[in-house]
Order: structure tokens, then sequence, then C-alpha cells
């Protein structure tokens, strides 16, 4: 059986997702597993080389994990050939500039959304890459979900008929930082770093509508920032200029409306941080990030409105649980299979810098209707 081992710069990984989930649960789980086995037997190796800012920190987690290559000069790692692929999780206003310089040695291109700060910036970074050609994928990790696969699998098996809207609920409140330590990093409610719920979520809606119900065709959003003030790691009160919450209403293919609620000061009543519904002529379903719960039409019960009365009918209890049905495994681990597989042996991976920047279009079309106040067309892009 072959081996071959694949070199892998890690830029980003002492935050918190690049860590915890593209080097922890993604890399170092296949490397646990022994490699990644190809359809031909091949076994690949991936071996990653920790690049970042702070040669402590790099330090700390190389030695957590017994890895031995880590380094805060990116050029160098991009010079090595031992190294063919070049992963970002930057932050976005920094990611760009990394990117092109992967690009420009030779590297495959696999990065975090969005993949730039604007429209434009996105497509030529696509562009940059096909001309330069190196294969490159963005992470679409939400699809990956064991809920939304379930939801997916409805979808295709013709479960909900004509599909007439779908409704999303995400968020969670994150704290301030006065009282307790904020879950998010403050540049997240910085707009000059880049922060801001529509750049950050409407990447994320427009691939889950794109590829699990229908092309998105136009947009209308309404953005707020409804915590004004908030604290940062260091206990310093500083002035939130990006969106905390959005609003958004999709139209897609079909005719199919999409309703998403996006905010990081809302408090959960829901089951999962977030969920979807689906509403459709012959059915309806629930899915959050595990569960999926559908309604059949044919055991839809029959509400009466009689505000006159307390509600009795166990609503919840109506719905009936989609099985598992198979092992789902870490959805950013699954991306990174199908990634690894493309650059090696050429497997099929549509998830690249052009699907990428349909989702940085979503969002700035998204934040010029919230400025504007109305709804705007979402045109096709190509390169």
């Amino acid at each position: 059986m072959a081996q071959r081992s694949i070199g892998i710069v890690m830029n980003g990984v002492t935050g918190r997702m690049g860590y915890r989930q593209h080097l922890v649960r993604s890399i170092l789980a296949l490397r646990d597993q022994g490699g990644l086995t190809l359809p031909d037997g091949t076994v690949v190796m991936p071996e990653p080389v920790l690049v970042g800012r702070s040669e402590e920190k790099l330090r700390t987690i190389a030695e957590r994990h017994g890895l031995t290559q880590w380094t805060t000069d990116l050029d160098a790692a991009l010079a090595d050939p031992a190294n063919e692929i070049y992963f970002d999780a930057q932050l976005t206003q920094v990611r760009e500039k990394a990117l092109r310089a992967a690009i420009a040695a030779g590297k495959h291109i696999y990065t975090e959304k969005p993949s730039a700060d604007s429209l434009d910036a996105a497509l030529s970074l696509a562009r940059a890459a096909r001309d330069a050609g190196v294969k490159n994928g963005v992470v679409q990790d939400k699809l990956f979900l064991p809920g939304l696969l379930k939801l997916k699998r409805l979808v295709d098996s013709g479960f909900f008929g004509r599909i007439l809207s779908v409704r999303g609920e995400f968020g969670y409140w994150v704290f301030e930082g006065d009282w307790q330590a904020a879950q998010r990093p403050s540049w997240n409610y910085r707009a000059e770093d880049g922060g801001g719920m529509v750049l950050d979520m409407f990447p994320h809606w427009h691939y889950v509508l794109e590829r699990v119900f229908a092309p998105v065709r136009s947009v209308y959003a309404q953005a707020a920032t409804h915590v004004p003030e908030r604290w940062d790691e260091h206990g310093h009160a500083y002035r939130a200029t990006a969106d905390d919450a959005a609003y958004g209403v999709f139209e897609l293919d079909g005719g199919v409306i999409a309703q998403i609620n996006s905010s990081w000061a809302v408090r959960v009543d829901r089951d999962e941080l977030v969920e979807f519904q689906v509403d459709g002529t012959e059915g309806s379903a629930v899915a959050g990030l595990r569960n999926c719960r559908i309604q059949h039409r044919a055991t839809t019960p029959k509400p009466v409105w009689n505000p006159d009365l307390p509600a009795t009918e166990p609503f919840r209890a109506q719905w009936q649980q989609v099985p598992d049905n198979q092992d789902f495994d870490n959805g950013f681990k699954v991306q990174w299979e199908q990634f690894l597989a493309h650059v090696v042996a050429d497997a099929p991976f549509p998830y690249d810098l052009l699907a990428g920047a349909k989702g940085v279009q979503l969002a700035e079309l998204g934040l010029r209707s919230s400025r504007e106040g109305r709804r705007l067309d979402v045109p096709e892009l190509s390169l």
C-alpha cells in the first residue's frame, strides 16, 4: 500500500476555529486514524506546518500535540516544496494577502470563509488561482452537519412536494464582556477589523440555500447593531461598529422564500443554536445541527385558533424524528478529506473560490440592501 505525505501550511491555528476544528478535529484526527485511504489504496498522510504571528502560542500547540514543524515565517513555509497546500484561518482582513502569496508560490489553496472582504477581491483570488493552475477550495462546513444532511436527504427524496418556504433562526447571546468574558473575539464587533454578522453568516446562508434548496435570486436584509458597547479581552470598553444581527429575506429559484434571522443578541429558546423549518405542499421538517424532525401531509393535525382557551395540543410531540441511518463524522474533517482527495487524486470538489466569491457577493448585497432599504437582485457570477 503506497503512502503519500503532503505538507499543509496551516496559518491561523492559534485561533479558536483554526485550532479546534481544522487542526485537532480534522488534520490530527486524520493522522490518528492512519491517514486518508483513497479508492486506489493510496494512503494520504497530512503533515501540518503551523504558521502564525505568536512564537509562544505556536510552540505551545506544537508541544501539546507532538508536532515539530512550526514557524512565524510564512514565506519560508511557502518556499518549502514539501508543502503542497496552504490553509488559511486568519482574520478576514489579512487573508487575501496571504492567499495571493500562496498562489504565487504554486500552492493549492484551502481557506475559511469569507475568502476576502469584498466581491472584487474574492473574484480576483479565484481568477488568480485559475490562472496559476492550483486547486482551490473554501470551507462550507454546515453542509456536512448531520441535521442538514438529513434535510438534504428529504429534499432529494421529494418528501416536501413543492417547497414553499425556509425559515432559519441562528444565534445566541454573546456576553458583552463586562460581567462575563465574551465567547467570541472582540474583532467580530468592529467593522474596521472585518467584523460583522452579515459578512460572517451570509456566506454560510448562501451555500446552505443554494446547495440544499435552490440558487438565491434576490435579497432584502436589515442589519443592526443592537449592543453598541462591549468590552474586549483585556477588559477595556470599546464601541461596537459592526452589525451584531441581520434579518434577511431571500428569494430562491422556483419561488421559494427563505427568511433567516441571525443574531448575537438573542437568548435561545429552541432545541439547537441553529434551526431551519422547511414547509412544502406534502410535508414539513425542522432541522438543526444534529437532529431533524418531520411532519407529513397525511399526519398534519388540525390546530384551531381560540385565544379564550389555553393550548392543550402537544405540538412538538406531533413530529417524527428522522433516523441517522449512518455514522456522521466531524463536518470539517469530512470536507478536508474531500479536498485532499481533490488535490491528490483529482476527485470532484465543487466548493471552490468561485463558490466562495458567491457568498461574499451575497454579504455585500445584504449590507447594501440594509443601507438602501430595498430588495436587490443577485446576479450570476463567472470568471
